[in-house]
């Protein structure tokens, strides 16, 4: 079986609504371009309880789960910190995100036309950036070098942490998804297929939608509209799964609509 895959997007910023997130959407579309799909999404605030409750949920239990935000070193991150306190373990230097860091440090004094000084404070302060829970694996930024890293919890869970913002976050996720995922991807493998029938009333239909959950290897959907500006009220009424099993399905869906006098508009395929 596919893992549960999640999502935690932090930041107090998203939630006060001075900046409008961009993660949820991106990641369902990575994830859908190869044939996989989000299970769960939360929101959480620069809050370290909050944040903390939250990570030692995602690590008790299998998966993979996709954390953007806070991982920076001001004094409103708190991502790396309370990712040590959910996996009860130390925080520390990661090897090889000191060489990454010091390697964009050498860089930016370069463009500054500047000798590269190590010792120097806002220098020393940028090594915090590195300072990841004991155990954790790089996540290389292709953007500044700034790592992100992943753990795994006791639960089995693949936690990936990346930054908040999307030029850097968008190419980590893609990174693991392509390398560490790959064994995950499914293009092709599923399907989805569903019709609009209007005029219908859901609690007419639901016991169509579990006939056809029981019959078949299929998850059944009903996405309701009142004011579409085409059809009117409606119902998108659908089913997903495999191919196989999606097409055995639908044509029993649309047997079971006909047997209810159904009035039935376009046919959707989605992959």
């Amino acid at each position: 079986m596919t893992p549960a895959i999640g999502l935690i997007i932090i930041g107090d910023e998203i939630l006060s609504g001075k900046r409008q997130d961009k993660h949820l959407a991106k990641v369902i579309e990575l994830l859908g371009s190869r044939g996989m799909s989000l299970s769960w999404a939360r929101f959480v605030g620069d809050d370290r309880r909050s944040i903390t409750a939250n990570l030692r949920d995602a690590f008790a239990q299998p998966g993979i789960v996709f954390s953007c935000g806070g991982i920076g070193a001001t004094p409103d991150d708190h991502t790396r910190q309370c990712a040590a306190a959910a996996l009860g373990v130390e925080l520390a230097l990661h090897p090889q995100a000191k060489v990454l860091i010091e390697s964009r440090m050498r860089d930016v004094a370069a463009e500054q036309g500047e000798v590269f000084d190590p010792q120097r404070p806002d220098n020393v302060h940028r090594y915090n950036m590195g300072v990841f829970p004991v155990g954790s694996t790089i996540i290389e930024n292709p953007y500044n070098k700034i790592p992100g890293f992943s753990c795994t919890g006791p639960g089995g869970a693949e936690v990936h942490f990346v930054p908040g913002f999307p030029v850097m976050a968008w190419p980590m996720i893609e990174w693991v998804l392509d390398h560490r995922c790959a064994h995950l991807h499914q293009r092709g493998a599923s399907l989805e297929r569903s019709v609009i029938v209007m005029g219908a009333m859901e609690a007419a239909l639901t016991p169509l939608m579990e006939e056809i959950e029981r019959e078949h290897p299929v998850k059944v959907f009903s996405l309701p509209s009142v004011d579409h500006p085409t059809y009117g009220r409606h119902i998108e009424l659908g089913v997903k799964g495999g191919s196989a099993a999606v097409a055995d399905a639908f044509a029993s869906l649309l047997v079971g609509l006909q047997r209810h006098g159904a009035q039935l508009g376009p046919e959707l395929v989605r992959n």
